[in-house]
């Protein structure tokens, strides 16, 4: 088979597109005909051995996949060959076949697109474990969005809208919260033109954000907290920013408030059942239309390299996919 392999780490420009064993099943394992594959912010981190996770080289980077099951290992019975099915696979989705644990495949909805379908898992579930459970978000709360146009922060916001919040989708440029709008956000904020912590204070008088889902880290973490409301709830997601801020711990005190992770690698591994529930009910709501994932833009197999560039530029509004 083909496969986009980092033989070293390095930039994206070193990813090579070579030949590479076919993937044979392991008991429990199928091997899935990749059909498409979304780029991820950890497939920029991860070939720079830079990422929580790291395979021994050489591996394919690729985190989610659509495909189609090619072949099944011994104790299989939950899958046959041809079923469309979509998983997180953690690495390895940006080749033709792939290997995947048979609990970890999910069947694609009637009517979702594999583009779609390989793009859907990752920002989705992470938002949605970021949001619900790790931000109890209820209806008729405010949640703000930082990074709003990314795929995790665009998913926040529909999801934010299904359950009954009033959201504010924050990004860096007029054409990205245009985008951020068009999926539901009550309200904008520019935040390389306008002050972060004055534009919230105008939209919620005193009373502040309940929940701040923040999957980008860097310098407008301090100001979102400082701006959360009494018993508010800031959810840390990632830093695409590249800078883990360092905060004083003496707000959670005086704004009664809690800090808090979500991160989908443990969230699906530790707590399995959670993961299935949150995957039944984001499939429910795309189903009803309140999701409607995204798509920027599409990059053959042999150009994954340039789809995960062009994430690291952070231009992306929605998900970049790759194709077979």
């Amino acid at each position: 088979m083909k496969a986009v392999l980092c033989k070293a780490y390095g930039p994206p420009e070193s990813l090579v597109f070579d030949d590479a064993p076919d993937p044979e099943p392991g008991r429990g394992e199928v091997v899935l005909a990749v059909r498409a594959a979304s780029v991820n912010f950890p497939d920029v981190l991860i070939i720079e051995n830079k990422y929580q996770v790291k395979p021994p080289l050489p591996f394919s980077p690729g985190c989610e996949v659509a495909g189609v099951v090619h072949r099944v290992g011994a104790g299989v019975t939950t899958v046959t060959p041809g079923d469309r099915v979509m998983a997180i696979t953690g690495y390895g989705a940006f080749a033709e076949q792939v290997v995947v644990d048979a609990d970890r495949v999910i069947s694609i909805p009637d009517g979702m697109p594999d583009v779609t379908a390989g793009a859907f898992l990752f920002t989705y579930v992470t938002s949605d474990h970021a949001v619900r459970d790790r931000g109890e978000l209820k209806s008729g709360e405010t949640l703000l969005v930082l990074g709003a146009a990314g795929g995790v922060g665009l998913a926040a916001v529909e999801i934010g809208k299904a359950v009954g919040a009033t959201v504010i989708a924050c990004a860096s440029s007029e054409e990205k919260l245009a985008v951020c709008r068009e999926h539901g956000a009550d309200h904008t904020i520019n935040y390389t033109t306008a002050d972060l912590r004055d534009e919230i204070k105008r939209l919620t008088g005193d009373r502040g954000i309940d929940v701040v889902l923040d999957p980008v880290g860097g310098t407008f973490s301090e100001p979102a907290l400082r701006s959360i409301g009494w018993r508010g709830r800031f959810v840390v997601a990632g830093f695409a920013a590249g800078e883990i801020p360092k905060i004083p711990l003496n707000l959670t005190l005086l704004k009664g408030c809690s800090i808090v992770g979500a991160f989908l690698g443990a969230f699906a591994k530790r707590e399995p059942k959670k993961f299935a529930e949150s995957v039944q009910q984001l499939v429910r709501w795309y189903g009803d239309g309140k999701l409607k994932p995204r798509i920027d833009r599409t990059f053959p197999l042999e150009r994954a390299g340039e789809a995960i560039s062009y994430m690291a530029a952070r231009q992306v509004k929605g998900k970049v996919v790759v194709t077979t």
